[in-house]
């Protein structure tokens, strides 16, 4: 059967989902929409079912794009995922608001199952769900008690699935759901069914003394304008600190294990064309997308605990104040704080944004935070052309010029979203609807099953895109022009035997001279007109072009074309042959100008197709990507022209 779920947000939706479907899920696209579609499979006997997670709604009628979806899928039966049953997940602390949703589906005749969820919570409260008298107010249903959470009500609810007594011919129903651009008479509707809810809730909710339940003494600190920001602020340190600290460790695991791999590759197999796409395209490509899983992995293990005890809704609470005159919500803050570490875990976090522009917005500013990915270009930079100083005996210069990059990331980010907010057009009203849900323990299967969904949306759809342009990034830099490499080599290999050089650092000097008249080499000559009035040569070219596969490959680049050997003081050996490099002029390449431009330049240029690829990813269309890339050029363009103009 083609099974749907539906509730109200935090009713234990997901919970109900991941107790039937466990791993066996999948993400994708509703059709025409960018809305994900969460969709999954699960076995009664030898049956399988296919079950689909419909967006959180509190009525069938829509305030954003999500609640669309349960709208277009419901007034139309030939939809294709127009369920033959529906589950109807009914928390049972907050079943008068539950019920609108109820009656609305229940009067569109679809065959339904009431999922009582989150009894516990109930029972805390007093309050007591009478089933029976649940079950006879929608004839013809069936009631179901659970505690999702933690797995109890699962047998039941599958027994009441296999054994559902289905009409034996469809009916059609008589209630036709008010048009979407006519609010006035769903308002009327609404008042309606909230008046009979109130006259039918005492049969089916008996409600007794009790005291008020600990979360409210905790809210007074989590949501205070002072102690809630500082709560949030130290959460985040925690977070960051514990990604950096740890996330660092299997990266380098990863990083070693790839490198590994393609040197076996280039020692073991025949030597050739195909060998080396292998050990210098496929394998490196593979290689950067799984290196961000550790990051990824970690970052939304955190982000689900914060969700499921029910902390990050009162995050966004606090937050919405801030963020709102910039085009922002409450929820984007994750995104942002996230995108310090790697923007790529930042954009997928940008989900729990219900309203479009809000969460467009959000995704495309986040790259402008500065990453981890930048901090070997920053490193290499600042220790080039800023001094090893002190102010006043206590502040670093370096120090100070780092922690600027990174304000002046965050400064950029919030500006531009401001402009965003002007450009993109609204689709509907702008609000933001929170409730805040009672604080519960964490389940660790389901905050697993996020994390594990996460690392497989990135992997699978995101990947193939990192992959085929590393692929890409390969050829350029291999093949160039009839004879112009292997005439290259020629002469590289007979200069490397003049200077006698070793076996390594000639391999350096060869690939160097391979490097620069590769189809790479000479884009980069051929840009180098257009790069000059802001300081750079075709070095620096071939390297802002080669770090598109990620930005920590400036430095390789670097290192490649001026032949550093690859050893321990490698990055200081790159820095003396940097500091010595001069144009034809006779003038140094590398000044405080040109290295004050290249810094602004990364902190706002978009050289990462993996940020691009799940860019692609999460807004479904190329348009966003392309006109990121497009923005954030021009502006590391200019920040940059501006930057080397004042300091020469």
């Amino acid at each position: 059967m083609k099974i749907a779920l539906f509730g109200n947000p935090n009713t234990g939706k997901s919970s109900v989902f991941n107790m039937l479907t466990g791993l066996r899920q999948q993400v994708g696209n509703f059709a025409g929409v960018t809305v994900d579609k969460k969709f999954g499979n699960f076995k009664i006997g030898q049956t399988e079912h296919r079950i689909i997670d419909f967006p959180g709604t509190y009525s069938i009628y829509p305030r954003t794009e999500d609640e669309g979806v349960v709208y277009s899928v419901l007034t139309d039966r030939n939809h294709d995922d127009f369920p033959e049953l529906a589950l109807v997940v009914l928390d049972s602390s907050q079943l008068k608001r539950n019920l609108l949703l109820c009656s609305q589906l229940y009067d569109l005749q679809i065959p339904l199952i009431l999922v009582v969820n989150m009894g516990d919570i109930a029972k805390q409260r007093g309050i007591t769900i009478e089933m029976d008298a649940l079950a006879a107010i929608f004839p013809g249903t069936k009631v179901v008690s659970t505690n999702a959470r933690i797995g109890l009500g699962k047998d039941r609810l599958i027994d009441a699935i296999s054994n559902f007594d289905f009409p034996s011919t469809i009916q059609l129903s008589n209630y036709k759901p008010a048009p979407i651009e006519n609010s006035q008479e769903q308002i009327e509707e609404t008042k309606k069914r909230a008046s009979w809810i109130d006259s039918i809730l005492p049969q089916i909710q008996i409600l007794s003394p009790q005291q008020e339940p600990q979360r409210h003494f905790l809210d007074k600190i989590l949501v205070h304008w002072f102690w809630g920001y500082l709560i949030f602020a130290a959460i985040l340190l925690v977070v960051f600190q514990f990604i950096f600290a740890f996330a660092t460790y299997p990266m380098n695991a990863i990083d070693l294990l790839f490198s590994t791999l393609s040197d076996l590759t280039q020692e073991t197999l025949p030597q050739g064309v195909f060998t080396d796409l292998l050990s210098q395209g496929i394998i490196p490509g593979l290689g950067g997308v799984v290196i961000f899983i550790p990051q990824i992995a970690l970052l939304f293990f955190f982000i689900s605990i914060l969700e499921e005890t029910g902390y990050l809704s009162r995050v966004v609470f606090i937050m919405d104040r801030l963020m709102r005159p910039f085009g922002l919500n409450g929820k984007s803050v994750v995104p942002l704080m996230s995108s310090v570490a790697c923007a790529i875990p930042g954009i997928m976090s940008a989900r729990t944004i219900s309203d479009w522009r809000e969460r467009l917005i959000t995704i495309l500013v986040a790259p402008l935070m500065s990453c981890s990915a930048r901090i070997p270009v920053y490193t290499l930079l600042i220790a080039l052309v800023i001094p090893n100083e002190s102010i006043g005996g206590i502040l670093n210069l370096r120090g100070l010029v780092l922690f600027g990059l990174y304000a002046l990331g965050l400064v950029s980010a919030l500006l531009v979203a401001i402009l965003l907010k002007g450009f993109i057009k609204r689709k509907g009203s702008g609000f933001l609807l929170l409730e805040l849900p009672t604080f519960k323990k964490p389940r660790i299967q389901n905050v697993l099953i996020t994390v594990f969904e996460k690392v497989r949306v990135f992997v699978w759809d995101a990947g193939k895109v990192i992959l085929a342009i590393s692929i890409l990034l390969w050829v350029f830099a291999t093949f160039g022009p009839g004879d112009s490499i292997s005439n290259a080599e020629q002469i590289a290999t007979k200069e490397a035997v003049e200077k006698q050089l070793t076996k390594d650092e000639q391999a350096q000097f060869i690939a160097s001279a391979r490097l620069e008249h590769s189809y790479m080499g000479i884009l980069g000559k051929t840009i180098e007109p257009l790069i000059q009035p802001i300081g750079y040569d075709w070095k620096i070219g071939v390297s802002l072009l080669t770090s598109f596969a990620a930005r920590e490959v400036f430095v390789g680049s670097l290192a490649t074309i001026y032949a550093v050997q690859d050893d321990g003081d490698e990055n200081q050996l790159l820095i003396d042959r940097l500091r010595r490099d001069v144009r034809k002029d006779g003038s140094k390449t590398y000044t405080l100008a040109t290295g004050c431009s290249l810094m602004v330049f990364y902190v706002f240029a978009m050289q990462c197709m993996s940020t691009l690829a799940v860019v692609k990813r999460e807004t479904g269309s190329w348009k966003w990507p392309v006109f990121q890339l497009v923005f954030m050029g021009i502006l590391a363009y200019f920040g940059a022209f501006f930057t080397f103009s004042f300091l020469s």
